[in-house]
């Protein structure tokens, strides 16, 4: 008899297929600090500016919302932070030492 392996694919990934799910995850906390207000204002901003045409711009907020709920829910994402937060000192102080 073999063992069978849970499939790991890391943490679950909110539904952000709508306007909905996106506003749902940014009420829930998924998401930067002020990003459940920008992405309303930036929202309303790309509606009013946009053509009956022409929505490029309020699907350009949509990804990019999605991009950064996305961002922030990423368990590596902070590690990277603060790799770059290490980084950025290190060369200062280097910079200092010279």
């Amino acid at each position: 008899m073999s063992a069978q392996y849970a499939e790991t694919s890391g943490p679950a990934t909110l539904p952000l297929k709508t306007i909905g799910d996106i506003r749902a995850a940014l009420r829930s906390g998924h998401g930067f600090p002020s990003d459940r207000e920008s992405f309303e204002a930036d929202l309303q901003h790309a509606l009013e500016t946009s053509s009956e045409t022409d929505l490029n711009a309020v699907a350009t907020v949509i990804v990019d919302y999605r991009g950064r709920i996305r961002l922030y829910q990423d368990p590596d994402f902070d590690i990277a932070v603060q790799e770059g937060i290490d980084l950025t000192a290190r060369l200062k102080q280097e910079a200092q030492d010279r």
